[in-house]
């Protein structure tokens, strides 16, 4: 027997299969999707069996294989067959696509220091009880008569001695049994009548040929009620569902809300569990222990075999494309594919639905269901646009009048106020009033950024840090200022203006540590704050009845982000944020400062015109030759040489050229950021409608760039931005 082994390593070099003999006494164990322990060079590694040939004679001198890892298929037969099409569609190597679909203790690499934890149970053994027995062993066994088992810590209130003797007589037995990391009980909830909008939208779904659908949904219309409704139904069908949600800061309330509906059916896949709970969920999935997994991006590869629907929602957020490693993925094509594998509805939801989406919509390549009121009956809230042009003379820190004063009413009527200011730190960066000087990261093209708390400037790119001077280091002069605003000054402020108010923050810094999230969510959920000031984690899908008034100091920070993107963006952003007020039984208000009141990202959020913002950036996109007429692709030139790079960078561009006349190619031209760790980094755009020979001339490129040590190449397919 021959196996074909993919080893562990990500390098274009050895994208390939491996072949191994399997020793007589491995062959009972060797099936395709397991990992495998190889020799590789002079090295030790694992790999996964893609192949596996039942031939005993062979004319090739190989190696055999030197133990397999896995009792269970890791990779099943259709995420074997996903991770090829990824690589084709990504061209990333073969590899990286399965590792990314794994949690790491099921990854290709030795060594792994993930383990499955145990408890220790007891219970009754067939021995036949005597009639009394010493009363503290008696005790136990009338405990174990009424429970049937227990565990160790359960009965840490029982006599330790008389535990063991009772083992010891063979009366009770002791049994090791896995016990999970992550537990799920069934949570009360309160019985939900669908509104008659709900109903028709659920109807559709269940009783349709299964498609994908774009959900329209105001903030507040109860996507998450219909995603359950059809969850349910395909449940009683014996099928099991995905739900996506795009960032952390949402997947403990959903989990909540899941759970007071499915109890311990649910499993969660994201990035705040540690690698033991992302190993657990995962096993609990493949033993069919659960029906519902609810996560961020990389749940969209939960091993399930008979899925009846996958939800995708906020379907609008960038977050579900993986940018910054390969895969270049993005999880909602992702869904796409399983849907048409497994032969079930995708559903992709929001109330600010991607442009592309809505086009695909609007041509009847995706069905369009939508909820166009909220729940209750209520209106979205009112939004007032506050010109900061004008309202400079009456501005308290970063704070306008009508903010401020919205703010006390709230105070005063013991309602909620959510604030959203999209940047972490204390300021953007400090600089010399006298020389001009201005703190820069070493290692990148951007400047560093003040964190009060811990007095150090630090780099959001590469982590890099140092205390904070006294005196500007060119001139010596001490006239440092700190210029721009982060959620820790306005915090600060908070405390000034509102000295009674209990803020709560949540950005990266205050979210870091494990369980955070939930934490925080669930303080202010429970009253004990009054104001929530955080960054985009906090404008959307957050629920909380009391908020009555949402706050946006800096509407114009993503108008000025210089990607195609960023109007869209813009306005989705104010859009979600405003749907936090006013989700209950009392009004809502929201206050937008800005600096551009008439552009219309920020204009149309007034009346919550979606449609319009869609029809006039569509206009835009059209006459610039961006998505959704266009595609994009991305390609990144980076290198340790500034004047080496560009000039392979204009050697890749102008070969393209000359093989793709039909498409529209820009640049090469330094990225937003130009150096991140010391690398430069050029940027070549192609705008294509019909990618051609595309995919193997760049194929070429990557190979040809494979032995280059100098410059490597990033390649990214319908880049969420371009910086």
């Amino acid at each position: 027997m021959i196996a074909g082994v993919l080893v562990e390593i990500s390098h274009k070099n050895v994208d390939r299969i491996f072949e191994y003999k399997v020793p007589k006494e491995l062959e009972k164990d060797l099936k395709i999707g397991v990992r495998v322990l190889v020799p590789f060079g002079r090295q030790t590694i694992e790999g996964f069996v893609l192949e596996i040939k039942n031939t005993k004679e062979t004319d090739k001198e190989l190696r055999e294989v030197l133990s397999v890892v896995d009792q269970e298929v890791v990779l099943t037969d259709e995420l074997l067959a996903l991770g090829k099409e990824m690589k084709e569609k990504t061209l990333a190597p073969l590899i990286s696509c399965y590792q990314v679909m794994l949690p790491k203790a099921l990854k290709a690499k030795a060594g792994s220091s993930v383990s499955i934890r145990y408890e220790t149970i007891y219970r009754l053994s067939n021995v036949p009880l005597e009639d009394s027995y010493p009363s503290k062993q008696q005790e136990i066994l009338d405990y174990l008569k009424e429970k049937v088992s227990a565990s160790k810590k359960e009965l840490e209130g029982f006599s330790p001695s008389s535990l063991k003797t009772l083992v010891g007589k063979g009366i009770l037995l002791e049994e090791k049994k896995e016990k999970y990391r992550m537990t799920y009980q069934k949570r009360e909830a309160s019985i939900k009548t669908l509104t008659d909008d709900q109903k028709t939208v659920v109807k559709k779904v269940i009783t349709s040929t299964p498609q994908n659908y774009l959900l329209y949904g105001v903030t507040g219309s109860g996507k998450t009620e219909v995603y359950m409704e059809i969850i349910d139904y395909y449940l009683k069908q014996g099928k099991s569902s995905i739900v996506l949600v795009p960032e952390i800061s949402l997947t403990p309330q959903m989990i909540q809300r899941f759970q007071e509906r499915f109890g311990d059916k649910i499993a969660a896949i994201h990035s705040g569990l540690n690698d033991g709970e992302k190993y657990d969920e995962w096993r609990r999935i493949v033993r069919g222990e659960v029906s519902i997994v609810i996560g961020a991006r990389s749940a969209v590869f939960a091993p399930f075999s008979n899925l009846g629907v996958i939800i995708v929602d906020e379907e609008h957020s960038d977050s579900y494309k993986q940018s910054d490693s390969l895969p270049h993925y993005d999880a909602r094509e992702i869904a796409k594919m399983r849907g048409e594998k497994h032969h079930c509805s995708v559903v992709f939801g929001s109330a600010t639905p991607s442009l592309e989406i809505m086009a695909r919509a609007s041509k009847g390549v995706v069905s369009l269901l939508e909820l166009p009121h909220r729940i209750n009956g209520k209106s979205l809230p009112v939004v007032d646009i506050v010109d900061m042009n004008q309202e400079m003379k009456h501005v308290r820190g970063h704070f306008s009048k009508p903010l401020m004063d919205l703010i006390q009413d709230r105070l005063d009527k013991k309602e909620q106020v959510i604030l959203l200011l999209n940047r972490r730190g204390y300021s953007s960066f400090v600089t010399c009033k006298n020389c001009g000087f201005t703190f820069k990261c070493p290692n990148c093209d951007i400047s560093l950024t003040y964190h009060k708390s811990s007095n150090t400037l630090r780099c959001h790119y590469c982590g890099y840090g140092e205390k904070v001077y006294t005196e500007c280091p060119k001139c010596k002069e001490k006239s440092l200022s700190n210029l721009g605003v982060g959620t820790q000054k306005i915090e600060e402020e908070l405390q000034k203006y509102f000295p009674s108010a209990r803020v709560l923050r949540m950005d990266y810094d205050t979210t870091s540590r494990k369980g955070m999230h939930e934490e925080i969510i669930q303080s202010f959920k429970e009253g004990k704050y009054d104001i929530l000031l955080g960054t985009q984690m906090v404008a959307k899908g957050l629920d909380f009845a009391n908020v009555t008034l949402v706050g946006v100091l800096n509407a114009d920070t993503s108008l000025n982000i210089p990607d195609f993107r960023s109007s869209e963006k813009t306005f989705s952003l104010l859009d979600q944020v405003a749907g936090r007020s006013g989700r209950s039984e009392k009004e809502g208000r929201v206050i937008i400062q800005t600096f551009n009141p008439d552009h219309y990202a920020i204009s149309l959020t007034k009346h919550h015109d979606y449609p319009s913002f869609y029809q006039k950036e569509m206009d835009i996109r059209r006459r610039l030759k961006y998505p959704p007429y266009f595609y994009l692709c991305d390609i990144k030139v980076k290198g340790k040489d500034a004047s080496y790079t560009f000039q392979e960078a204009l050697k890749i561009k102008n070969s393209l050229e000359k093989n793709l006349p039909q498409m529209i190619l820009l640049g090469p031209s330094t990225a937003g950021v130009f150096k991140v760790n010391n690398v430069y980094s050029y940027h070549i755009i192609i705008k294509y409608k019909q990618d051609g020979s595309l995919y193997p001339l760049l194929s070429k490129v990557l190979n040809h760039y494979q032995s280059n040590v100098k410059v490597g190449i990033d390649i990214d397919f319908n880049p969420s931005q371009i910086l």
